[in-house]
């Protein structure tokens, strides 16, 4: 048996948001709550068993304790993204010159590379070195896992080049799919 298997029963009892949690992902943390307030075996087939002869009031007292646990998950992300905000619109303000060069530097170099690379490539099918050729392919993998770490970065850069001139514009940062959620929950009470 698993925790989903009560989510109907406890929805029904009158425990929405416990027992849609019990049917998601945060269903063994839910269970947790209800198994405590319940008296029961923290395991779902001792909770069900018990299910039919509690008292509606520590029900609601599981739903409470529920809703209090995501509030305050809800709170600590909330405080987590202001001070996330924080640092990014103080790095903005900044007039470090390396706080504001690096990013672009680092752009300007891979892109320098990559050219040099490709040079290179060139100029060896141009004059035919096999010896210099081979010795690349052989590098095939060595040189993907690199470029793939060197991109990647860059990548993390633009991404968060773009939100801090969000941030700059707006005030606050673009929110992030766990924003949108964490402000989704905090909404619904």
């Amino acid at each position: 048996m698993e925790w989903s298997d009560l989510a109907k029963q406890v929805i029904a009892l009158g425990a929405p948001m416990l027992g849609s949690a019990l049917g998601g992902p945060l269903g063994g943390a839910a269970g947790q709550i209800l198994s405590e307030v319940v008296g029961a075996a923290p395991t779902p087939s001792a909770v069900q068993a018990s299910l039919p002869s509690v008292d509606p009031d520590k029900i609601a007292e599981a739903e409470a304790r529920w809703a209090a646990a995501i509030q305050a998950e809800a709170e600590t992300q909330r405080t987590a993204i202001s001070e996330t905000h924080a640092t990014i619109r103080a790095e903005i303000a900044s007039s470090d010159a390396i706080q504001r060069w690096w990013r672009p530097a680092y752009a300007w170099e891979l892109t320098l590379e990559c050219a040099a690379l490709w040079t290179v490539l060139v100029h060896e099918f141009w004059t035919g070195d096999i010896q210099t050729i081979n010795a690349l392919i052989g590098a095939t993998a060595l040189l993907a896992t690199y470029w793939a770490f060197r991109f990647g970065v860059l990548g993390v850069y633009v991404s968060g080049r773009t939100r801090e001139k969000v941030c700059a514009a707006t005030g606050q940062d673009a929110p992030g799919a766990i924003e949108k959620l964490v402000k989704a929950v905090v909404k619904k009470k």
